[in-house]
């Protein structure tokens, strides 16, 4: 029994040393494991930023080979110009060569061109009843003509609209404002002129707006759609921090580009409008971003903004269709939604004395009551309304901008055409906004005082809305059809939703300020201007119906 007792200790012993090293085993091995996994995840890191330089550098590189192609294809056409430079000079030799023979062929010309008329004279009896069959025939052929110019008038329609339907029912341009003398003051008075100074000295003038301006790009010398933001910071532990921000859209407006410029883009919309769509075209961007001079513009003619430049379009367009038979009909409407409460910027009445209700039809046209819808004749009429209208609008001063706009202001110009000769009519709408700056309470001081802070929450509740839209009809786009679009939570929602839904060609206009104190605000605007372009809406359907319906 001793024997049997120390033989199952020692086997106990044995086990427990063989369990202890098996637990150390295991231990090491885990050990060695979590080491591995650290070393596949910084794998993974580092992989996924040398292909991130990779794609950069692939797209350098195509940018460089579209520039070179580009320059050979100048090349091509200089050498070609040169070649028909020989080839005239040639052929004037030879001219110059047979002058004698070429004048002595026109003498005898002339000489049967004088028998040739005698013989006329003679048959001029005959003449007559020829004539009178070519007049008939002309008339004939006029007629034709003139049914093939509705024809083509009609193809056109359809093509223009395919190419807007092709481009994107929701677009987005980005513009960028140049730096204004303004901005000095604003932030680099005390540090380079003191407090004392008007103004920074002149020679450090360049260096107060290289100071200022924030680091953006534009890349795409082709195409004009891309921009680049870049920032550098200093850790907390002195290593220097570079960021670098990308981002594409339909058209990127460098900050030279003029009103002229931007509108080149715009002004196609303006047929579409004409030829029985809806259109939309909004302002979007923080408080001081160039929003106000992008819609309205300035005094002179090369500053004047898209409103007014649209509606001259949209003159322009319907006294060129007159001579194809369409007869048109221009009313417009100017609002403001502020604070959530509707007033309208045309009207007699003050403001907030009536209650504004926005409708919606089952034909896709949206009203709203109480609101003076004012008959246009001319662009100067449009000029002088816009001119009381914006006298009216509500402004404020805040810390980011000295008038800074407190509400959204829509511009609805709505037209209606007939033409008897097709038996058609077609109803398009012109809807351009410039929506309040988005802005945060400690950028622009508004927490300071009482309305300041109400307006800029309504502001940026409705902003908000705005966004919760654009990401649900982003959702519905991709196949999800039951999704919920809440148009309602919102009156600037609520007023643009069929321009918003599908039915309309809308564009969004984000503004941009130069500013390096503005750059987390323009990188906001930039990625929820991504959102919108991202968006997939419903083909745009043509208000368009015949006569006898």
């Amino acid at each position: 029994m001793d024997a049997e007792r120390a033989k199952r200790e020692e086997l106990e012993a044995n086990h427990h040393a063989l369990l202890a090293t098996s637990k150390s085993q295991e231990l090491d091995q885990r050990r060695e494991l979590d080491t591995a996994l650290d070393e596949l995840e910084s794998l993974k890191r580092k992989h996924a930023n040398d292909l991130l330089d990779w794609e950069t550098e692939d797209r350098r590189k195509d940018r460089k080979v579209r520039e070179l192609e580009e320059d050979v294809r100048l090349r091509d056409e200089d050498l070609e110009r040169e070649r028909e430079t020989v080839k005239t000079l040639r052929a004037t030799v030879s001219q110059q060569a047979t002058a004698q023979l070429t004048l002595n062929s026109q003498v005898t010309a002339l000489q049967a061109q004088v028998t040739a008329v005698q013989i006329a004279l003679d048959n001029s009896s005959n003449s007559a009843a020829e004539l009178a069959l070519k007049l008939e025939a002309a008339e004939k052929r006029i007629a034709e003509q003139a049914q093939e110019i509705r024809d083509a008038e009609a193809h056109r329609r359809k093509l223009h609209n395919m190419v807007q339907e092709l481009k994107g029912n929701i677009r987005v341009f980005c513009r960028v404002r140049p730096l204004l003398s303004s901005d000095i003051p604003s932030y680099a008075l005390v540090r380079s002129g003191g407090s004392n100074s008007p103004s920074p000295p002149p020679e450090n003038q360049v260096l107060v707006r290289e100071k200022l301006r924030a680091d953006i790009m534009f890349p795409d010398k082709m195409d004009h759609k891309e921009i680049v933001l870049r920032s550098s910071s200093e850790s907390a532990t002195g290593q220097e921090r570079k960021d670098e921000w990308q981002f594409s859209f339909d058209r990127v407006f460098e900050p030279q580009s003029t009103q002229a410029e931007v509108f080149e883009e715009i002004s196609l919309l303006a047929q579409s409008c004409a030829d029985g769509y809806n259109v939309c075209i909004f302002a979007y961007g923080q408080t001081g971003s160039g929003k106000s001079f992008t819609m309205e513009g300035g005094p002179t003619e090369p500053t004047i903004g898209m409103i007014p430049r649209a509606v001259e379009q949209v003159f322009r367009v319907t006294e060129e269709l007159q001579s194809k038979g369409w007869v048109y009909h221009l009313e417009g409407q100017f609002l403001e939604i502020y604070n959530e409460t509707i007033n309208d910027l045309l009207g007699k009445a003050e403001f907030d004395k009536k209650k504004h209700e926005i409708k919606h039809d089952k034909s896709g046209r949206t009203s709203v009551t109480d609101i003076d819808v004012i008959p246009l004749t001319s662009p100067n009429q449009v000029r002088s309304l816009l001119s009381i209208a914006q006298s009216r609008r509500t402004v404020a001063s805040t810390l980011m901008n000295e008038r800074s706009s407190r509400s959204h202001s829509v511009f609805t110009l709505r037209i209606c055409g007939e033409n008897a000769a097709t038996g058609e009519t077609c109803e398009g709408c012109l809807n351009l906004v410039d929506l309040a700056g988005s802005e945060r309470l400690d950028k622009s001081g508004a927490g300071n005082d009482k309305d300041r802070l109400k307006e800029t929450q309504s502001i940026n509740k409705s902003l908000s809305a705005l966004g919760d839209v654009i990401a649900a009809l982003g959702e519905k786009g991709d196949g999800k059809n039951d999704k919920h679009i809440p148009y309602r939570n919102s009156k600037l929602t609520y007023l643009l939703q069929n321009s918003l839904s599908g039915n309309s060609k809308t564009l969004m206009v984000l503004n941009l300020s130069p500013l390096a104190a503005h750059l987390n605000e323009s990188l906001c605007s930039l990625r929820f201007a991504t959102k919108v372009n991202n968006t997939t809406l419903g083909t745009a359907k043509k208000q368009i119906k015949s006569l006898g319906s």
